[in-house]
């Protein structure tokens, strides 16, 4: 955090007036949060139920065999061209931009949530959600209501996620039932942590934001952002754990 935004904190403070647009900024963070996982939510359910859409993602041989398409090797590859476009254009970008790129993102990270409707029943997706939106929502006031300072831990959580990023990609030529238990494992803890930390710096640029200025409103995308990335992999680590497979 550089002078000029503990600057704008303690005046903010001094003039009674952080509280109000910190609480402003962060309704705001999961607002935009909450649209996209709405969005992706139901886009998941449309074409992970409807083989129809599904139809467009992959193709599904004589022999049972299926093949990716070209639009589901995009579906697959392109929110985290998104995600990096977000992140590496944030300067360049205005708030609309952000926006429109973030909702077509949520989209895309939608249609590819589908394949879990392949894998998993129904009735383990839905449980495996609420346990998620359950830890997340706990996670989340640990992370708006504690003084302690959570930067040290967040850096901890960060460097667990590059390892279980390497472990992963090791994973795919090693093939162990047990490495891959381990990795859903670390990656719940890790996500669950990463939702306190996130939440804690999203409240900390809250209060040193000015209301109304496009500076505000592409934070609190880049804020939503990573919350919804925080809940998507905590969902889907857990769904590794927990889901119950299809027959």
């Amino acid at each position: 955090m550089d002078n000029q935004q503990n600057f704008n904190i303690n005046y903010a403070n001094q003039q009674g007036l952080a509280k109000p647009v910190e609480r402003t900024f962060i309704a705001n963070v999961f607002s935009w949060m909450a649209a996209a996982l709405a969005i992706s939510g139901i886009t998941a359910y449309v074409f992970g139920t409807d083989m129809s859409y599904m139809s467009y993602l992959m193709n599904i041989g004589a022999d049972g065999r299926t093949t990716m398409t070209g639009l589901g090797w995009i579906v697959m590859l392109a929110p985290l061209g998104f995600v990096l476009l977000m992140s590496f254009g944030f300067q360049k970008l205005s708030s609309t931009a952000l926006i429109a790129l973030f909702l077509i993102y949520s989209v895309l990270t939608g249609m590819s949530l589908s394949f879990i409707f392949l894998v998993y029943t129904q009735a383990s997706i839905y449980s495996t959600f609420g346990i998620a939106a359950g830890m997340f929502g706990a996670m989340a006031l640990v992370g708006y209501t504690t003084n302690t300072d959570l930067t040290k831990f967040g850096s901890i959580m960060f460097m667990g996620l590059i390892g279980i990023i390497i472990a992963s990609v090791i994973n795919i030529f090693v093939h162990s039932a047990g490495m891959n238990y381990l990795i859903s494992i670390l990656g719940v803890l890790i996500f669950t942590g990463l939702t306190a930390y996130d939440v804690q710096k999203i409240k900390r640029i809250g209060a040193g934001v000015e209301y109304g200025t496009e500076a505000t409103a592409k934070l609190s995308i880049m804020g939503a952002l990573n919350l919804y990335l925080d809940f998507i992999n905590l969902f889907l680590f857990l769904l590794r754990l927990f889901g119950g497979r299809r027959n």
